[in-house]
């Protein structure tokens, strides 16, 4: 591990906006965001995959009103997230280590009023289809954590990843060939483009981009988005 990566290591673990398994909040903070961390009863909006964050943070500029929650398992981007958060004063933004798959550790049912998968790893390979952020097991267990009418949001420059979305979600004209045959929950309101830049879509996602969006928009690649709400 490099110098500076174990400086970062050892400063996660004094971050009051990072809660890792350390931390006395890991195994009680479910069903308690709002009592115990964020002393106020604003909705929770969750960036998953987080990275450096820059949804949860970029979002907590622009709407105080709400609380986000960025979760991934990579300590050292996190870092990044929680210090500019702290740099920032923004008190409604917080971060938790842990894989996706335990999301319901952390979350009571209906606790999260909205959902965010900014550039997730489109795991490529047909063995791997268990682990995409978009994946029928996933999507039934944002249903159960979303509160009626919550939104997720989904963003990806990788076009085979967000055809199979749209064919996990039924979408018409996208069928998915899986060895994984979950059906996923029904869907409403589903708005989609393949071409954010150039479409009515783009205010909804606040002018934030992440380190890989810009990236990618450098060498002119499409970035693709959607949105949904479960029926």
């Amino acid at each position: 591990m490099g110098r500076k990566k174990e400086i970062r290591y050892i400063e996660i673990n004094t971050r009051e906006n990072i809660i890792l398994s350390e931390n006395e909040l890991y195994t009680c903070i479910k069903g308690n965001w709002n009592e115990k961390y964020f002393k106020n009863n604003n909705p929770i909006v969750v960036e998953l995959g987080c990275g450096r964050g820059e949804y949860s943070v970029g979002l907590a500029e622009i709407f105080p009103d709400r609380n986000f929650v960025g979760i991934d398992v990579k300590g050292e981007r996190m870092w990044m997230g929680s210090t500019i958060a702290i740099e920032r004063k923004l008190n409604n933004v917080a971060f938790v280590r842990t894989e996706i798959q335990f999301l319901n550790n952390f979350f009571s049912d209906e606790e999260i009023s909205e959902i965010w998968i900014p550039f997730s790893d489109p795991r490529p390979k047909t063995k791997e289809e268990k682990h995409r952020l978009s994946n029928a097991k996933y999507l039934h267990l944002y249903k159960k954590l979303l509160k009626p009418e919550g939104w997720i949001n989904f963003k990806t420059d990788n076009t085979l990843l967000f055809e199979y979305t749209l064919g996990i979600l039924n979408v018409k004209d996208y069928p998915i060939y899986t060895e994984i045959k979950e059906t996923s929950p029904e869907i409403k309101d589903l708005e989609f483009t393949f071409d954010l830049y150039k479409s009515g879509l783009e205010e909804i996602h606040h002018g934030i981009k992440t380190k890989f969006e810009e990236k990618f928009l450098l060498k002119n690649q499409p970035i693709h988005y959607l949105r949904f709400r479960f029926k």
